[in-house]
């Protein structure tokens, strides 16, 4: 699924642009939207109790303007999140109310009894960090969790270049009918993203690759044995739903081992296997189809799946809470002391109640945030119709113009073309981005959210173009097939990968730790497009004639270009609309105000050699509680 892969790109260390106003529709009296408190700082190091939802590291300043995507798929669906859960234990336990789950053998303790001394941490020195593995053993962690999601996405789209044998076999009349496969793998892939994926922050990423592998090969077995239509249907979704667990983690594993420096590249590289699994799919799949047969198709997916399931049982554990916790236990086992600890012991978040929240709270978002609203309709239009050249494409050419499966998968090369461009070119948009006027008003050295949405204007502009060329030019067969390929699938797959990277890099920036949740919401809405608009691609291509649907299609990606212009010029007023954001906003501010009390506190203290004023640090700390319970009312808790 090519845009989840596209969901990925950010800088630890950066800082979150969080502006907002007021709105009047969004509702967030729900436990749903629990004032999760993330910490920029290195989570091996103890965090304080009043955690910052906005800080700037020393280089932030370089204005990656891929950094919140980065952040938001490497770390907010996991690392922050994680520390969100850990650290409203950490702020209840000042009153002692809760109990506590250990790793290891432990008893059930309160936050009192915990010595700091005692405290097990991986610094980023350390040679346990993942970060400071040797290079060629990272390289190959890289090009492993990159294959691996490649091998799942060609899946999904390689089904499509078998379907007139798989017709011919099973007595299908109907094209919608056999598409039905794809439909079934795109939905299973949205339902892992919300289902599967958050298991790696309970149990890391490695078993979680392991076990989704082992059972997404050996659910490719009963599409190769299948007798039916119906059985492979029903086998792709639950096959697609493991499968999705490489698609949603595997840029985390990116950002887990990469330093600061490079993670942007680190982030292009493993970018353009997943994101060329789509146009390979039917090239390999037709080559497939036409000298070994449709059933080879499913057992060269197991072959490519067994080869990714051998080359990630090697790659380590790269999960940062994990590895800590790992730790602590260890450490626990060859002391026989209990103290040692670490802050990823406990969470207040059951394991359902985890899963509750992943499920739900993208959802709610996508209903109540009007910023969601018009990119949730605009990417899901795109990915749709990108999903339905799987089956337009066969169509002008292997119907009208006469090739074979085998050479109507190469015809698939141009839209592969148009990704690698817009993924070598990065430099350019970046500077494109960082020499923008639009600054983020925190941190004026870095570009806004907005400057995001200049290329995502490249991106809408490019898409229809493309589409529109492509449609008048495919046919009829006297025109040459590389007039349509070179200047209608060229500028279309720029287009569409550049909708999908800096629309999702524009939703992490504007929603700083709620990101992962607009991500995730955002996936589900355009997996469905890209699942549903399949099923009407043949009936309508029969119906309109291949030049007038394709047609209709840049006709409504026209009709959809306005919203990233709108974005630039009015985004920052936009966001303020939004309650989300503005809370977020009022939480930082609540954050820098407790932080700033503390330090004239400590000044106090220091300028009386430690002795404090009477009553004036219960004073303080009342103030604090008091704000707490009040940020708890105003958020629904």
């Amino acid at each position: 699924m090519t845009a989840d892969s596209l969901d990925q790109s950010a800088a630890r260390g950066t800082s979150h642009t969080l502006t907002g106003g007021s709105s009047n529709n969004t509702t967030l009296d729900s436990p749903l939207f629990h004032p999760e408190k993330e910490s920029r700082s290195h989570p091996s190091r103890p965090s304080s109790r009043h955690s910052h939802l906005t800080t700037t590291s020393s280089d932030s300043s370089n204005g990656d303007p891929l950094s919140p995507l980065e952040h938001a798929l490497g770390r907010t669906t996991s690392i922050p999140q994680t520390d969100a859960i850990y650290q409203q234990d950490a702020d209840n336990n000042n009153n002692n109310h809760l109990t506590h789950t250990r790793t290891g053998r432990t008893s059930i303790t309160s936050a009192a009894s915990r010595p700091p001394d005692y405290e097990v941490t991986i610094s980023t020195d350390d040679p346990e960090h993942p970060m400071n593995w040797p290079f060629w053993y990272r390289t190959y962690t890289i090009i492993t969790v990159s294959y691996s999601t490649w091998v799942v996405v060609l899946y999904s789209t390689s089904y499509t270049a078998t379907l007139p044998k798989i017709m011919d076999e099973f007595d299908i009349t109907s094209k919608p009918i056999a598409t039905l496969g794809l439909t079934t793998y795109l939905l299973g892939l949205a339902a892992g993203s919300v289902i599967v994926a958050p298991m790696s922050e309970l149990y890391g990423r490695r078993p979680v690759y392991l076990v989704c592998l082992a059972a997404f090969i050996v659910l490719i077995i009963p599409c190769g044995l299948a007798d039916s239509l119906s059985e492979m249907v029903i086998v792709r979704f639950f096959g697609a739903l493991f499968g999705s667990a490489m698609i949603s983690n595997s840029p985390g594993t990116v950002v887990d081992i990469s330093s600061d420096k490079y993670l942007a590249l680190c982030m292009s590289l493993w970018s353009i296997a997943p994101l060329n699994g789509p146009v390979t799919g039917p090239l390999i799949g037709g080559f497939v189809n036409d000298y070994l047969g449709w059933r080879w198709g499913n057992w060269l997916a197991i072959i490519l799946s067994g080869i990714a399931f051998v080359l990630t049982f090697f790659v380590r554990e790269s999960y940062l809470p994990t590895l800590i916790k790992q730790k602590a236990a260890r450490r626990r086992k060859e002391t026989g002391d209990e103290n040692w600890w670490c802050k990823y012991d406990q969470r207040s978040v059951s394991t359902w109640g985890l899963l509750k929240l992943n499920l739900s709270r993208p959802f709610v978002l996508a209903v109540t945030e009007p910023i969601l609203w018009c990119f949730n309709i605009w990417i899901s239009v795109i990915y749709g119709i990108l999903y339905l050249c799987f089956i337009a494409y066969p169509i002008i050419f292997t119907q009208h113009r006469g090739w074979s499966p085998s050479l109507t998968g190469l015809s698939f090369l141009g839209i592969g073309l148009g990704t690698l461009l817009s993924i070598f070119l990065e430099p350019l948009w970046r500077k494109m981005i960082n020499s923008s006027p639009k600054r983020d008003p925190l941190n004026p050295s870095r570009p806004a959210p907005e400057a995001t949405a200049l290329i995502m204007c490249v991106g809408a502009v490019l898409t229809p173009i493309g589409q529109l060329v492509f449609s008048w030019t495919s046919l009829p067969a006297s025109i040459h097939p590389s007039i349509s390929l070179l200047f209608g699938s060229v500028p279309f797959g720029m287009g569409n990968t550049l909708s999908f990277i800096y629309g999702s890099n524009y939703l992490a920036g504007a929603y700083g730790i709620y990101a992962a949740s607009a991500l995730a919401g955002n996936a589900v809405m355009r997996s469905v497009f890209g699942a549903a608009l399949p099923l009407a691609g043949p009936a309508m291509y029969k119906a309109m004639s291949p030049q007038w649907a394709g047609t209709f299609l840049g006709g409504l990606e026209v009709m959809l270009v306005p919203i990233p212009f709108l974005f630039y010029k009015w985004g920052e007023r936009i966001r303020g609309k939004s309650r989300v954001i503005r809370l977020m906003r009022e939480e930082r501010d609540r954050e820098e105000k407790t932080a700033e009390r503390r330090r004239k506190r400590a000044a106090r203290r220091a300028a009386r050699g430690g002795r404090d004023v009477e009553g004036e640090e219960g004073e303080g700390e009342k103030t604090e509680v008091e704000e707490g319970k009040g940020r708890g009312r105003e958020m629904g808790v």
